[in-house]
């Protein structure tokens, strides 16, 4: 069984930053999780990938977050990080880690079997 646990998020001002992290338990071997990554979910609507990254250290971004947010993880830590910066009000969302074990996976929700519980990010004009 794999766990994932966020925390991190807050009530920033625009122009704010944030740091999430998303710390990674497991039975069973850890590095058998290929694909890691941060979503979000606002108020009414659907869930949305933000940055993504793979056992190789590939990364990769939505066109939202690139240039503003960085994603890394520290595998001797088990914990997954997302840096934040320049935050605006529409990057107010509930935050999500997710993990899976195919390798590159794709940015649908549904493709991804395990998640966090979501911490709480918003931003104020």
């Amino acid at each position: 069984q794999v766990q994932l646990v966020e925390s991190g998020g807050d009530s920033v001002q625009a122009g704010g930053s944030l740091k999430l992290a998303c710390e990674i338990s497991s039975d069973t071997y850890l590095d058998t999780l290929h694909s890691m990554g941060w979503f979000r979910q606002a108020p009414g609507k659907e869930r949305e990938g933000v940055a993504l990254i793979y056992h190789d250290d590939t990364t990769m971004y939505t066109h939202s977050a690139k240039g503003r947010f960085t994603i890394s993880k520290d595998n001797a830590k088990n914990t997954l990080y997302l840096q934040m910066s320049s935050l605006q009000p529409e990057d107010t969302a509930i935050y999500y880690c997710a993990a899976d074990s195919t390798p590159y996976n794709n940015w649908f929700p549904g493709r991804w079997k395990y998640w966090g519980q979501g911490t709480q990010v918003t931003v104020s004009s």
